[in-house]
């Protein structure tokens, strides 16, 4: 469970390293109330709108496939060093996890108004709820539980992205 807004570990993060709390907090978007994490989702959302529009249809998937990597990759360590200094397994201003798998749930799937918002709600909804075994990975040592349970909900929610755009509903 994430600490609450206020507790030491809120201010205990400020001693963890610059570039972790930067990462780990997704440049303060992780600082927003209520709900951190989805400000965190919103923001990964709405830079993957910005950046695909910038790219043509071939390199969106590998360029947003590089971004989950880069963002696994990155806050693993940051995650871990921010908890650490905040003495708190998993803070909840810590949402670099919630980027990595908003970002995986959206691999693979259009870039459209429709699709970006059933992919966040999927997403929420997973992380929220911790089917088996993403509650299971949360027990993982410091930042490899705090990201990799948001890694396995992205990929619950993918696969239901996919199978809604295999069945046509989420179509224009």
């Amino acid at each position: 469970m994430k600490s609450e807004a206020g507790t030491p570990g809120a201010v205990a993060a400020d001693r963890a390293p610059l570039w972790a709390t930067l990462v780990a907090t997704f440049f303060g978007i992780g600082r927003l109330r209520p709900a951190p994490g989805t400000w965190g989702s919103l923001a990964a959302v709405l830079i993957w709108l910005g950046v695909s529009r910038l790219l043509q249809p071939a390199w969106q998937t590998p360029a947003l496939a590089g971004m989950a990597m880069i963002a696994v990759a990155i806050g693993i360590p940051a995650a871990t060093a921010t908890a650490k200094a905040a003495s708190v397994k998993d803070p909840q201003f810590v949402v670099i996890d919630e980027v990595a798998g908003q970002w995986i749930t959206l691999l693979f799937v259009p870039v459209a108004w429709k699709t970006l918002l059933a992919g966040f709600i999927l997403f929420r909804g997973f992380d929220i709820v911790k089917p088996p075994p993403v509650r299971q990975l949360e027990k993982l040592p410091w930042g490899t539980g705090i990201v990799l349970d948001d890694v396995a909900a992205g990929f619950y929610a993918l696969a239901v992205m996919q199978l809604l755009l295999h069945m046509g509903i989420l179509s224009s």
